[in-house]
């Protein structure tokens, strides 16, 4: 899985959740600025974990609080470090 493909999930997924269109998602901004709840953020972790067939933390959206930052640092997990 790529970067820019679990980016654009992630994007996709927010929108979804916090109820704006994809389009109004700027991945450089922290999660709690669409007002992602602590419930939101488990559910957006545990469903991308389920995607990529990876268990992931639920706090790691406190470790990497913006798109970006969570999309880098899961790509990285899947392909040994190379985004």
């Amino acid at each position: 899985m790529t970067y820019q493909s679990i980016l654009q999930w992630i994007s996709i997924r927010l929108a979804e959740l916090v109820k704006i269109n994809v389009d109004q998602i700027d991945p450089q901004l922290p999660f709690d600025r669409y007002g992602l709840d602590s419930l939101s953020a488990v559910t957006l972790i545990g469903e991308l974990g389920d995607w990529l067939q990876l268990e992931l933390d639920p706090s790691i959206v406190y470790d990497y609080p913006t798109i970006e930052q969570l999309s880098k640092y899961v790509s990285e997990q899947i392909n040994g470090g190379d985004a």
